[in-house]
């Protein structure tokens, strides 16, 4: 039995002996690759600082391109590159009257290997003047190009400290372009661009111009409204309705405010806040132009939702649009809140102080599903007697 242990001791003595050898080999293979990968980097980087013709520069940004793709340790890969000093000469590249077309895109392609996900490399490229040379190929004909250019903006803004440079730069009319022009992929990166950009706490702020918003709501009627896209384009929207040319594009626009009313209908939660947002600010600029404009969407209901299943930001701005909605004048003005304060007082006296918070949402819901159904059976009469009555054969 004795002789049995010592066996079994010395057998998982070896075993831990083997196990500490196959781990020192990985240790010593992995900085054998560090070392080999380290070795290729400064090649590539030396490669394309010394290189005299464009084909040998163009060779070595598609080298780095290729090599952060393909690395396992991208992230580490991305920071010896930018250490290796690759990010200025790809920069140069970018210029129009130093290099090709073939040149630039090689270029813009490796600094977007560069910059995705790596903080520090996005403000370096910035800081390295990237951005004259991007909002060139914003306006360039080249398609390929030009969607290449929109998607390194989009990249490099989502760096707080990049924003008010590109804000500066003029490109904010450029990615309008592109949402009324550009295949899906483009509109999709402008409008997450221009979101970025405008969600920028240092001056100078982007300032959006009213013609994006036909483009904005014909993306907005094909998105999900629940989607990430619709949460963007609804807060462009939403900065829009703050003007008074953007509010008239709003009203102008096919289906305009109907798109909004489905959006705090169907939305998400953030969505739902700055659609709601959007036809406040519409309704409190001018009571009298857009509360009939509102109402024909049939708003209603869906306000109504949103005061009980909301963000408490647009719990209240459904409350106060609610408000502006009504018939009556203000000073006999039957308030959102006011309603919520009698049910919940009702719900206690009925069910106790301990269920009448469940209780008045309950009351609510219901109300605000008797509502839809009013509304809708009153659309239905109105889409009725708006047809055409049938010219019978004789």
């Amino acid at each position: 039995m004795v002789k049995e242990e010592i066996l079994m001791e010395e057998e998982e003595e070896e075993g831990k002996g083997n196990l500490e050898e196959e781990e020192e080999e990985e240790e010593e293979q992995m900085q054998k690759n560090n070392r080999k990968c380290k070795n290729v980097i400064e090649e590539i980087a030396e490669k394309l600082k010394t290189a005299v013709e464009e084909v040998e520069k163009i060779e070595a940004a598609k080298e780095i391109r290729k090599l952060v793709r393909k690395s396992s340790f991208s992230g580490k890969t991305r920071s010896r590159f930018s250490a290796a000093g690759v990010i200025p000469p790809l920069v140069d590249m970018l210029q129009p009257c130093s290099y090709s077309l073939l040149a630039r895109e090689a270029a813009l392609l490796a600094l977007l290997n560069l910059a995705s996900r790596n903080e520090r490399n996005k403000i370096r490229i910035v800081a390295s003047g990237a951005i004259p040379p991007l909002v060139e190929l914003l306006k360039f004909q080249n398609g390929n190009l030009k969607e290449l250019a929109a998607a390194a903006i989009l990249t490099l803004s989502a760096a707080a400290a990049n924003k008010p440079t590109i804000a500066a730069s003029g490109v904010g009319p450029l990615l309008v372009q592109i949402l009324s022009s550009g295949t899906v992929q483009g509109r999709v990166d402008s409008v997450t661009a221009l979101h970025n950009l405008s969600t920028s706490k240092e001056d100078p702020k982007l300032v959006l111009d009213a013609r994006a918003v036909y483009p904005l709501m014909n993306l907005l009627k094909d998105c999900k409204k629940y989607s990430k896209f619709a949460e963007k384009t609804t807060a462009l929207l939403e900065i829009l309705s703050n003007s008074e040319e953007g509010r008239d594009a709003i009203t102008n626009a096919d289906s305009g405010i109907l798109t909004l009313v489905e959006t705090v209908e169907d939305g998400s939660l953030v969505s739902t806040e700055h659609a709601v947002g959007a036809l406040l600010s519409l309704c409190q600029s001018s009571r009298d132009k857009y509360r009939e404009l509102i109402l024909k969407e049939g708003a209603i209901p869906g306000l109504l939702r949103l005061t009980a299943e909301g963000t408490p930001l647009a719990q209240e701005r459904a409350r106060t649009l609610l408000d502006l909605l009504r018939d009556s004048p203000p000073e006999n003005r039957f308030s959102s809140s006011t309603l919520e304060r009698i049910v919940y007082d009702f719900a206690a006296q009925v069910d106790g102080t301990d269920k009448a918070a469940d209780t008045a949402k309950r009351l609510l819901q219901d109300m605000v599903h008797r509502s839809m159904e009013l509304s809708m059976s009153r659309l239905q009469l109105r889409a009725s007697s708006c047809t055409p009555s049938k010219v019978q054969s004789s």
